[in-house]
């Protein structure tokens, strides 16, 4: 198949390049399977710069609500809707964080000097006295514990408490800023799970239909239900990633799942609340756990930070995405390096190729235990399906979906062969966008089952994936699209579409049988 690409004259964001590019995305040129999540910074964010990213494999874009007011939101959301409605928007809130305050010139401390650390939100720091956000802190740590700021830059010990203040040793050089983080390792920090600001992002989400919102430090259910009652009282569809930052939301990882729709591994934070040489083990353990539910996984920080300033990534950052990988994500993120980096192109296309390559050296399929999902047949079907793809070999899975979740369930088995899923609806559409080796496309109700493999056939015949002789395996339902899948059926195109025709005999003589 020949696909003329008519670039030359035209604006980069034209509206006739970004179909030409979408089209070639539908027509699976290039299969990757594993999904690259891109930070987009209002600073960064125009139409040809997001087409870019768009061209070059970003699947969804991440809006870190940290360094964002809401109007710059908006900015980002609007021109990402411009470029695609197939590029799902994640919205990522600070959650119960703690940060330095404001202060004028930093302050410079070595090892062994002592600094007094006070709860005071709003409060300027001045002196040897540094301010933080969350006033309970004096009450939280004691001593014995540690702070660590601004992502463990500079280690503070505490030696006492006194009064309002909590009196501590530097134990290292350095200069504390404002604004920088402040994490406690061990500790278990009384923060509410929303802060006024973070509810002021929930309900711009709610009013944007956002897709996913990435909920920051999540320690237990509680954090997620907080945020799902708000959701449920505006009916909205929009669903929760819990965010695992700290060995609170490791050890409650089950229950989380139980009512997240994904996980994120935000390494940076948790390799500051846990010893780093734990994070390989744990990022593995948090990945199996998602597969198991069959909830999306994405692995995050510092994937190729040294090409926030330079062109080409570490041999170290190249085996990081490829452990990722090898682990079966879902699904791997850009922080820095498409938000503020000067490589932010590259650093897609980068982790692009590097995905494309793993992948073809991983094993064909994953064999994990059957789930219930939907119900046991159809679960019991999704594996089979899985299999047949593999061992015979198909050109890829074919199914229709109303939810998402027979999908999931497909992915979920990491099998080799690309799932093409038909969508009845367009959110679950990008919602797909984090399950592994999924292509999703909207398709309006189909009647039956019949109908939809006749209709699904033809437009691939169309788009040019197929030809007669190209083997599938197509899973679906006889008995409507709530009760999941009841059949899978393996068959050439020709043969497909014969079985689907209303009228057999009229079907083999336009088939040719």
């Amino acid at each position: 198949m020949i696909v003329f690409l008519f670039y030359a004259g035209l604006p980069y964001y034209c509206k006739f390049g970004i179909i030409i590019y979408e089209t070639c995305l539908y027509f699976n040129m290039i299969e990757k399977k594993t999904n690259i999540v891109a930070t987009i910074s209002d600073k960064n964010c125009s139409i040809p710069f997001l087409t870019g990213l768009f061209e070059a494999g970003m699947d969804a874009a991440r809006l870190n609500t940290a360094h964002q007011k809401i109007e710059d939101s908006l900015k980002v959301i609007n021109n990402i809707r411009e470029v695609s409605d197939r590029i799902a928007i994640l919205l990522d809130t600070k959650g119960p964080e703690i940060r330095t305050n404001n202060t004028e010139n930093g302050l410079e401390v070595k090892t062994g000097d002592l600094v007094y650390v006070k709860g005071a939100p709003g409060e300027m720091s001045s002196g040897r006295v540094i301010c933080v956000s969350y006033e309970g802190i004096v009450n939280d740590v004691k001593p014995g514990n540690s702070l660590l700021i601004d992502d463990g830059d500079i280690e503070l010990k505490v030696r006492s408490t006194e009064g309002k203040f909590l009196a501590c040793e530097a134990g290292n050089p350095g200069i504390i800023r404002g604004r920088k983080s402040v994490n406690t390792p061990g500790v278990n920090i009384k923060l509410p799970a929303l802060s006024d600001r973070d509810r002021d992002f929930i309900q711009l989400a709610i009013e944007e239909d956002i897709d996913f919102i990435a909920h920051s430090f999540v320690r237990n259910k509680e954090d997620i239900l907080e945020i799902q009652n708000i959701l449920d009282e505006h009916n909205s569809r929009v669903k929760i990633i819990a965010k695992i930052e700290n060995q609170s939301g490791v050890d409650n990882i089950d229950e989380i799942l139980d009512n997240a729709y994904g996980v994120m591994v935000a390494r940076g934070d948790l390799a500051i609340e846990i010893p780093y040489s734990k994070i390989p083990g744990i990022q593995k353990m948090l990945i199996d756990k998602c597969i198991e539910k069959r909830k999306p996984v994405i692995i995050a920080t510092q994937m190729l930070h040294s090409m926030i300033k330079n062109p080409r990534p570490t041999r170290a950052e190249v085996s990081d995405i490829a452990n990722a990988i090898y682990s079966q994500t879902d699904a791997i993120m850009l922080s820095g390096e498409t938000a503020y980096g000067s490589y932010p192109l590259e650093s897609v296309n980068t982790m692009a190729s590097v995905a494309m390559e793993v992948e073809k050296s991983k094993e064909p399929f994953n064999d994990i235990p059957v789930a219930v999902i939907s119900n046991e047949i159809s679960d019991y079907l999704i594996k089979t399906a899985v299999q047949a793809a593999v061992r015979l070999p198909a050109r890829a899975i074919l199914a229709d979906s109303m939810s998402g979740r027979t999908i999931r369930g497909l992915a979920a088995y990491r099998g080799s062969r690309m799932i093409w899923a038909k969508c009845y609806d367009r959110r679950v559409v990008r919602e797909l966008t984090l399950s592994y080796g999924v292509s999703a496309h909207y398709m309006e109700v189909s009647e039956t089952s019949h109908h939809f493999v006749r209709k699904a056939v033809n437009s691939l015949i169309r788009d040019g994936l197929v030809d007669n002789e190209t083997l599938l395996v197509v899973i679906a339902g006889n008995f409507g699209l709530s009760t999941g899948a009841s059949y899978v059926e393996i068959g050439t195109v020709k043969n497909l579409l014969v079985i689907s025709e209303v009228n057999p005999e009229m079907a083999r003589e336009k088939y040719g049988r």
